[in-house]
């Protein structure tokens, strides 16, 4: 009797392996001519890549066996670490956060304190500044240690942000086989896609971002995260997994937003499994092992330097960092003249999180899946809103989507109070979630219709050329009833230009006053932009937070 033969694969897992296939195409020519320039082994290596990429091509749509293709997904996910390596032996020097990671890695090998040190030189001309609503800059590290202490035994790689780059890129390589490895065989190449195709997260960790090496470690902690503690016990697996949010958390803050949206679904799923008492141990052991996994990796910072410590890993929440980002924020940014009512979007972030938590609590058979998407929501309220706050957990999402679909919540418990389980319970349970969330609207429509509270206008200007100025001269009028103390900078394009230094003027302008205002350039003179283009000026102010803007036409030379 002959063996039965395989049936062929299913013709969408061709497809996703394809997809994969073909993301590795973006970025890689840049990197080809930069090398074949640079380094010709670098070059040839990459060329090997392109032949890989389409022979597999060919072979993605014509190979007949399941075991076959599968074996074509791990071909693919070798090229692309490949080629995430040779891109990071190209290009490797990192960014602001890989600079100060690797600071911070000399400064604790060295002996020093790590938190509360500015370290102003190393933000030279290629290296971006965060302005704060203060008139300064935050030049200090601002993260838990975790990158740090691993990048400590790296610093042997180069000068720069260099060992930082190579954690970051290591942690993502690693975060991606892993990610492989747990899900399904014909989801896999997804993975591939998703961590290291398109180009978009292996330059996150060529920058060297902390929140690389924190993505890395949530991996096994969000794959099947629903399954965790099934029958009231966590065994080594779940032990482990409880260890990598502990571990994520002290690499950076973003795992922090994430924990109770996971810890709640757990519960939910837990207790409508096994009732609340053993649903709670389930996730009191969890909490106990991500707590001691997270204050040993703290505890040696926790002891030298408590205090310090304690502001740094805060620093981000406190810093009063300046608007940016592509959220709510922009309608400030640029599509008004500011606002009086800055503090208002954070005070909207907080409050969406809470409401959003509340939220997937009460619906969590239904919102169980969106578990490691809820959480970026509140950012998009936030004073500092990057896309990259969404765009580096993304694997998260597609981890979510595989292992842990809507089947997984159809028995977990959900908290139903008498008014949402009478007759009219559907019309009540719309109206219980939109007062949750009514809160982060409210104080977002009140960020968003604040008035800038400085009215300025452009009284003279000194040149040194006719495409430069060496002075600014404003009249500033304090519109409020408070005292405000303004910082000033002219920007053409997105973002912040560095701060401009007032030569003359009152530090704080009481409510109803109006003075004037000499600004110098911070490195002397300004260059200004093409003819044609908007510049726009702005004053921050930190107590209260507000920010007052104006596009300026400056007079010809």
């Amino acid at each position: 009797m002959s063996a039965r033969p395989e049936e062929p694969p299913a013709q969408w897992h061709r497809v996703l392996t394809l997809l994969a296939d073909i993301s590795l195409f973006i970025g890689t020519r840049s990197v080809w001519a930069q090398a074949a320039t640079h380094r010709l082994p670098v070059a040839v290596v990459i060329s090997v890549c392109y032949a890989t990429i389409l022979v597999s091509g060919v072979l993605i749509l014509v190979v007949r066996r399941r075991r076959a293709l599968a074996r074509l997904d791990l071909v693919v996910l070798v090229t692309a670490v490949t080629l995430v390596l040779c891109t990071w032996v190209m290009n490797h020097h990192g960014s602001d956060e890989a600079d100060l990671t690797t600071q911070a890695a000399r400064e604790l090998v060295a002996g020093h304190a790590v938190y509360g040190h500015p370290w102003p030189w190393l933000f030279g001309h290629d290296v971006a500044l965060t302005p704060t609503v203060t008139g300064g800059y935050d030049y200090t590290y601002g993260y838990p240690p975790l990158a740090p202490l691993l990048t400590a035994p790296l610093l042997w790689l180069g000068p720069g942000g260099v060992p930082a780059t190579a954690v970051a890129t290591g942690a993502l390589v690693v975060g991606a086989v892993v990610l492989w490895r747990l899900l399904p065989g014909p989801w896999r190449s997804t993975a591939t896609m998703v961590c290291l195709g398109f180009g978009m997260l292996p330059t996150y960790g060529r920058l060297g971002y902390p929140a690389v090496l924190a993505l890395a470690l949530l991996v096994p902690v969000v794959a099947r995260w629903p399954r965790i503690g099934r029958g009231g016990r966590l065994g080594p697996a779940g032990l482990a997994r409880a260890a990598c949010l502990g571990a994520a958390c002290a690499a950076q803050q973003l795992p922090w937003f994430l924990a109770p949206f996971l810890l709640a679904g757990i519960y939910a799923v837990r207790r409508g499994e096994s009732g609340a008492r053993a649903a709670a141990l389930v996730v009191l052991r969890i909490v106990g092992v991500a707590v001691t996994v997270w204050l040993l990796i703290n505890t040696y910072f926790v002891v030298s330097e408590p205090a310090a410590w304690f502001s740094g890993i805060a620093l981000p929440l406190t810093q009063g960092a300046v608007l940016h980002g592509q959220g709510l924020v922009d309608v400030s940014l640029y599509l008004t003249g500011g606002g009086d009512r800055l503090d208002w979007y954070s005070r909207a972030s907080v409050l969406l999180l809470g409401g959003l938590l509340a939220v997937f609590v009460l619906f969590v058979r239904r919102l169980g899946p969106a578990a490691t998407v809820l959480p970026w929501l509140a950012f998009y309220l936030a004073t500092r809103s990057q896309d990259g706050y969404y765009l580096l957990m993304t694997p998260l999402w597609l981890t979510a989507a595989v292992t842990a679909p809507a089947t997984e919540f159809a028995g977990a418990w959900q908290p139903r109070p008498r008014p949402l389980s009478g007759p009219h319970r559907r019309p009540a349970r719309i109206a219980a979630a939109v007062l949750l969330l009514l809160p982060a609207v409210t104080s977002a429509a009140l960020a968003v219709t604040g008035s800038p509270p400085l009215r300025m206008r452009v009284t003279s200007v000194r040149r040194v050329s006719a495409t430069a100025l060496s002075r600014l001269t404003l009249r500033v009028t304090n519109t409020g009833g408070g005292t405000l103390r303004p910082h000033f900078t002219l920007t053409a394009g997105q973002g912040m230009d560095p701060y401009w230094t007032v030569v003359r003027g009152p530090a704080a302008l009481p409510g109803g006053a109006t003075a004037t205002y000499e600004l110098r350039p911070p490195a002397g003179t300004y260059g200004l932009p093409r003819p044609g283009a908007r510049i726009r000026l702005r004053a921050f102010t930190a107590s209260p937070q507000t920010l007052s803007s104006r596009y300026v036409r400056l007079p010809p030379g």
